[in-house]
């Protein structure tokens, strides 16, 4: 028990770093680092972008590596791929390297879900999974608290704060190897083309691209847009970060809702959340108020959705749980990779208004693909035989 326990709180720490830090701070800090290098809007974007294909890249690695490397090995590779990453924007003196070195942390996104996935499906039994990866699932919304809380207490400072988000990752990292339990993976090894004809994942890969794509309007240019559009300042910036993270952590109940109200139910309330959340950031031109709660609604609806997500994947796969969660976060990555330059160029063309209405829309046809809900029953035993 208190080895499962230490699993989940190195796993959660991973998660916070990588999720919350290495990925996603970008986003809050993109306003000082575009004024620091003289970036635009549409290079902003790119840069952003160039993280979600890294994050592509970790998972296809994890597929691949998976039966070849134990994922303790990838799990610490994906804390030392933060570390480094977010050691090198700290050191950016342009574009380039400041891509680089987002691209890096990046990489370490796609490298974090699968192997913990799998590092749960052995230390936890079937019921208790769920419970266990939306905790982890929320450590995303912890590192975002802990970022936006930073980024108030050392204004404008965002080398600095870089620097030290390099170092707790080098800390995770060591506590990574500690907690994670060794030996390698039994449960399947490379990829399995096979495993893309279980009924339901299709549908399910397609609401993921599409919420994936949706969400980097508030990920990528949400503070950008509070900043420029609604003349929020840099401390105004942190708190609506803050209020993200905060409403996310509510995310370690996914467990508990999908099992109480099904999958079907809780993915299209938390998608609508985040359609609400997305166009409710423009109501801050009414009220600062409204920006706070738009942030808030669209961190706890993000998780929520983002850990339903997982639980389907693993749920249609669960012979191959770093698939079964690998698979949907690739495809909502994919979504993220595309959405992040589009909304950029879309933001510059149209205004806030015109793209976060575009976006918001996205979220709301992903609500309307068919999903097969919480339990496959019979249909994933019969194609399970079929590839045994």
């Amino acid at each position: 028990m208190k080895r499962g326990i230490n699993l989940v709180a190195a796993a959660f720490a991973l998660t916070a770093l990588s999720y919350g830090l290495a990925r996603f701070a970008y986003g809050l800090l993109l306003p000082q680092i575009r004024a620091d290098l003289s970036l635009d809007v549409i290079t902003a974007g790119w840069i952003g972008g160039s993280a979600f294909v890294a994050y592509c890249l970790g998972i296809v690695f994890t597929f691949l590596a998976n039966g070849t490397l134990s994922p303790r090995s990838i799990a610490v590779l994906a804390g030392l791929a933060a570390t480094c990453g977010m050691a090198l924007v700290a050191a950016s003196s342009s574009g380039w390297m400041l891509g680089l070195g987002i691209a890096l942390a990046g990489l370490s996104t796609g490298l974090t879900s699968p192997p913990l996935a799998s590092a749960v499906a052995r230390q936890f039994s079937h019921d208790g999974r769920p419970k266990a990866n939306g905790t982890i699932n929320a450590g995303t919304a912890a590192g975002i608290v802990f970022s936006g809380m930073a980024a108030l207490l050392a204004a404008g400072a965002w080398r600095e704060l870089y620097t030290l988000f390099a170092i707790i990752g080098a800390g995770v990292s060591v506590w990574l190897w500690f907690a994670m339990p060794a030996g390698k993976d039994d449960g399947g090894k490379g990829f399995s083309f096979a495993a893309l004809k279980r009924p339901g994942l299709f549908a399910l890969c397609v609401s993921a691209f599409l919420m994936g794509l949706s969400s980097t309007a508030i990920w990528t240019f949400g503070a950008d847009i509070l900043r420029g559009g609604f003349r929020f300042t840099d401390a105004h910036i942190a708190w609506a970060w803050i209020a993200l993270g905060a409403a996310g952590i509510s995310g370690s109940l996914t467990g508990l809702l999908t099992n109480r109200l099904g999958t079907k139910r809780v993915q299209r309330l938390a998608l609508a959340g985040m359609a609400v959340g997305t166009i409710g950031l423009a109501a801050t031109s009414f009220s600062t108020a409204y920006g706070f709660a738009a942030m808030g609604l669209f961190g706890a609806a993000y998780i929520v959705s983002s850990g339903t997500y997982l639980i389907q994947g693993i749920d249609l796969l669960p012979d191959r749980s770093d698939l079964g969660l690998g698979i949907p976060f690739l495809v909502l990555a994919l979504g993220q990779s595309v959405g992040t330059p589009l909304f950029g160029a879309t933001l510059a063309g149209a205004g806030p208004l015109a793209a976060l209405a575009a976006f918001a829309a996205t979220a709301c046809l992903a609500m309307v693909i068919p999903l097969n809900g919480h339990a496959f029953g019979s249909s994933v035993n019969h194609q399970l035989n079929a590839e045994s």
